[in-house]
């Protein structure tokens, strides 16, 4: 069941996903080549119970972690360790953060110092799919209104859209109804209302859009290797359109 949030269940999901775009803020400039993913996952630890937040990933179905830290042609879920970041490299962070029993979402692909061309594309190519689905989000459009938008970005510029994860309603829960997949047919799926809150989040490959599932039974990959991308934001709603509830602050 698809719910529309009260103006009070409104606050206090502003207030969870300004202290996401806080984190992802905190965590930019320590993304730097020689950092393991683990150090990552414990200065953002500290960062979200510092702020009487909760790191609503850790326990999630068992994954023992405050961030997923997906790197190169890990595609998400990537569980922090002791990689090492290398020059070169892309990492996507994903944080989900509970505030006062609610929930802000958003993912972002950063570079490790010098990145190559086809990685530059992928991100920037990524970064606009996001906007262009955002774009999408008025009452009276539809789930498929957004995701055929970034279907069709994305294979205009040649970048694969992994159909297995999509984005979601989000609230009380990290995960609620509706699914927003990635690829659609406009005009179909349930229709947009204000006081709607979902996240969009576009993962794309530079080849092809098929992947796997490694043994650790979380970290989701490319099949054929290639790197991929991941931009995710939490949306809400409103009278007249939408207001993001992630935004940017770097």
């Amino acid at each position: 069941m698809i719910s529309i949030k009260s103006e009070r269940e409104i606050e206090l999901m502003k207030k969870a996903g300004l202290l996401v775009s806080k984190m992802h803020k905190f965590i930019k400039p320590y993304i730097k080549e020689g950092i393991t993913t683990k150090e990552l996952d414990r200065l953002c630890s500290e960062f979200i119970t510092s702020n009487d937040a909760i790191p609503t990933c850790k326990g999630y179905e068992g994954f023992p972690c405050a961030l997923c830290t997906s790197v190169n042609e890990q595609v998400v879920h990537g569980i922090p360790g002791n990689y090492k970041l290398k020059n070169g490299d892309i990492i996507t962070i994903d944080v989900v953060i509970g505030y006062k029993g609610y929930q802000g979402d958003a993912a972002w692909t950063y570079a490790v110092g010098e990145i190559d061309e086809n990685k530059k594309y992928l991100m920037e190519h990524t970064k606009k799919a996001l906007d262009v689905g955002v774009s999408c989000v008025k009452p009276g459009n539809r789930i498929g209104d957004i995701s055929a938008a970034i279907q069709k970005y994305a294979e205009e510029h040649n970048l694969g859209v992994v159909r297995e994860l999509c984005g979601h309603g989000i609230g009380r829960e990290m995960h609620e109804d509706p699914e927003v997949p990635n690829f659609g047919i406009p005009n179909t799926g349930p229709r947009l209302k204000p006081g709607m809150i979902i996240c969009i989040e576009p993962m794309l490959t530079y080849g092809r859009r098929d992947v796997m599932l490694l043994e650790d039974d979380w970290t989701v990959v490319t099949a054929d290797n290639s790197p991929a991308a991941h931009y995710e934001h939490t949306v809400l709603i409103t009278e007249d359109g939408y207001e993001i509830l992630t935004p940017r602050l770097d």
